[in-house]
């Protein structure tokens, strides 16, 4: 076995040997590396995560209506700056090449999606609403007490959507007569 001063002697030799001496463990490169969250211009914004009910809050720091990335916000009583694995991947779903970004349509029997407006798929939904609503109308029971409702199409909400979205969409479902909604976050 080697003492300690032969040790040392040794490691010594067999670092200037293989070419490893360096002076700091830490590179000029790494060490020069910034946060691109810390450049000028970018601002940040306290969110929620999108996925679940739990509500954790994240930062969103962005410029320019991009994206430069998504952290738990550490001054949440909830989270405390962690996010489980679905929410830390929120930065790289939101810009994710695949990411579908155009309305997709596959007409009764088509084996193929095409790409429709957003304006011409939204005109689609009003119009099967509206037909569905009018083909299921009841003015009145059975008894003759009024209804004035259509259970022919439901809503069910979810805790991605954050609860003024819920309230809203809740809204809309009740002016158009419908009864049936429910949320699986119970908002």
């Amino acid at each position: 076995m080697l003492g300690r001063s032969e040790g040392k002697k040794l490691w010594k030799r067999v670092r200037s040997h293989v070419g490893v001496n360096p002076k700091h463990p830490m590179s000029p490169a790494t060490a020069n590396i910034r946060s691109r969250i810390s450049e000028s211009g970018v601002k940040r914004t306290e969110s929620v995560c999108p996925f679940c009910a739990v509500g954790c809050s994240t930062l969103v720091y962005h410029r320019d209506g991009r994206i430069i990335d998504i952290e738990g916000n550490p001054d949440s009583p909830i989270n405390a700056g962690t996010l489980c694995p679905k929410g830390a991947s929120t930065f790289g779903l939101h810009n994710s090449p695949h990411r579908v970004t155009k309305v997709k349509y596959r007409r009764p029997k088509s084996s193929e999606w095409e790409e429709l407006d957003l304006e011409v798929a939204m005109d689609m939904i009003a119009a099967r609403l509206k037909k569905s609503r009018d083909e299921n109308w009841q003015d009145h029971d059975a008894e003759g007490r009024p209804l004035n409702r259509s259970q022919a199409v439901a809503s069910v909400g979810g805790a991605a959507i954050d609860n003024e979205e819920n309230y809203l969409i809740t809204k809309l479902f009740h002016t158009m007569g419908f009864t049936r909604i429910t949320n699986q976050a119970r908002i």
